[in-house]
């Protein structure tokens, strides 16, 4: 164990005065879609979700897509939840408002995306204690502006964890031209992991995110060479499995990615078979043109009034006592 980790573990041990025995650790991702407020930031291309943009949200269509998303995180009823498509910290504190079963710490920083989207992550404080945060500038070549992916490091149970929250470049303006950004976005990741490990080789990791790729593409598997996993890959040959459709075809675009050492048992680990996709019905059509698609909010400006098109994800993490 690296002195690190020792000091930090040594503080929480000697500011600790209790000796209850912690319930698993519940994390979870969702791609909200789209969770803009109504203000037109003319910095951001928001514009169509203001009010007089061209989609005529009011505050009605703001308030149903807020409930309808607080009702996503009451089924998924995680303890640490990673999120991206998020305006600012304002849309985060009325979906915590409207979530009612817990009240949830929030930690956002604004990112230089185009659209204004970010990624953030809101958690139980009574579950996960938080040491530190910041956001990891992802710069693309030629001049993209992407998201930032979000670390935090934290502990549960007295034991250190770090988590990354992603939403790497999509295939907008075409997958060829996607994929290299991808490759760089992997390679920063590669590069901030492998740094974590020189400094404590027993590390716990978990990347949460929306990859825009499957398991088994290219930049997700480039990931093994620091030792990640990603906990959807056995799911992939399954019929009908996913959590994202494009074009009548699933997807594993939303993923669960750990790394070795949360595999082994040691100290965390994730519980078997706790892997989860919030598949119930209500979450997909059910008919027409588009059954079996995630029930989106908005088609298009279009107003369907669903929750999104993704599928949120979940899995459990124990201490080995």
């Amino acid at each position: 164990m690296s002195m690190t980790k020792y000091l930090f573990l040594l503080i929480w041990f000697l500011g600790c005065s209790s000796t209850e025995i912690k319930k698993p650790l519940s994390v979870g991702f969702w791609n909200i879609e789209n969770l803009f407020d109504l203000i037109d930031d003319p910095n951001k291309r928001d514009e169509e979700f203001s009010l007089n943009g061209r989609k005529n949200v009011t505050q009605e269509v703001y308030d149903l897509k807020i409930n309808n998303s607080a009702k996503v995180l009451f089924d998924l009823n995680v303890d640490v939840l990673g999120l991206c498509e998020v305006e600012n910290i304002k849309v985060l504190e009325d979906l915590n408002e409207a979530y009612k079963e817990r009240n949830y710490k929030i930690i956002h920083y604004d990112s230089p995306d185009e659209r204004g989207i970010d990624n953030a992550l809101m958690y139980d404080e009574n579950q996960f204690s938080i040491i530190e945060s910041r956001p990891i500038k992802n710069i693309i070549k030629k001049g993209d502006r992407t998201r930032d992916i979000l670390y935090v490091k934290g502990l549960y149970d007295r034991e250190l964890l770090h988590l990354f929250i992603n939403h790497w470049p999509s295939n907008y303006g075409g997958k060829e031209r996607a994929i290299p950004k991808r490759m760089s976005t992997a390679n920063l990741l590669i590069n901030e992991i492998s740094m974590i490990k020189e400094e404590d080789q027993d590390a716990e990791i978990i990347l949460l995110g929306d990859f825009n790729e499957n398991p088994d593409d290219k930049n997700i598997e480039l990931l093994s060479s620091v030792g990640l996993y990603s906990l959807m890959k056995p799911m992939i040959k399954i019929p009908k499995k996913g959590t994202y459709v494009y074009r009548g075809e699933d997807y594993f675009y939303d993923q669960i990615i750990v790394n070795d050492n949360l595999l082994d048992e040691k100290a965390l680990y994730i519980v078997p078979s706790s892997t989860f996709i919030l598949d119930f019905p209500k979450y997909r059509q059910q008919e027409g043109k588009y059954k079996h698609y995630p029930f989106r909010f908005w088609a298009g400006d279009k107003l369907l009034g669903g929750y999104s098109d993704h599928l949120a994800i979940r899995v459990e993490i124990k201490k080995n006592k």
